[in-house]
């Protein structure tokens, strides 16, 4: 008997899987971030972004719900990679002036997976008719978003400079 053919619903709940994974994984390591930097400017960032993050499982279950689905993530050794690079800059650069410039760009590391996860999972459910679902990961993807516009502003205008 022939394996069940994969459909696009069936790459969206797995897809769906793994970003609920790693915003477990995102809300573990930013307080950690936010404690190893220098700049209260940035922590009070992640302070705000661990809050927003919390939001956004709590969206993520949401959406579970509506698709009749237990909450519940699958190993993405994407964000294990990216988070576990930061811990080795964190590191590397632990009591230097480039410590908090070497955050940041983690950060962004981990800001731009979430982009790419939230509008390929918007898209997706747009195209499966899951117009509800949608504009809960369109709001998701939107705050990804400004949070980057965030980081790459205090980047530009003082923590690089800070770190040269």
């Amino acid at each position: 008997m022939p394996a069940k053919e994969k459909t696009l619903n069936d790459l969206f709940v797995h897809t769906l899987k793994d970003v609920y994974f790693a915003e477990k994984q995102i809300l573990k390591a930013l307080p950690k971030m936010a404690k190893a930097v220098e700049s209260e400017e940035l922590r009070d960032a992640f302070e705000t972004h661990h809050a927003e993050t919390e939001g956004q499982i709590e969206r993520l279950e949401d959406i579970f719900k509506m698709l009749g689905k237990q909450a519940r993530g699958v190993q993405c050794e994407a964000i294990n990679g990216i988070i576990e690079e930061g811990k080795e800059v964190m590191a590397d650069f632990a009591e230097s002036i480039a410590l908090d410039a070497a955050i940041l760009a983690a950060a962004q590391a981990v800001e731009h997976y979430e982009i790419t996860r939230y509008g390929t999972l918007k898209t997706w459910a747009e195209e499966l008719g899951m117009k509800d679902v949608a504009k809960l990961l369109a709001q998701t993807l939107e705050e990804e978003r400004k949070t980057d516009k965030l980081l790459t502003q205090m980047a530009e205008a003082r923590i690089n400079m800070k770190a040269a």
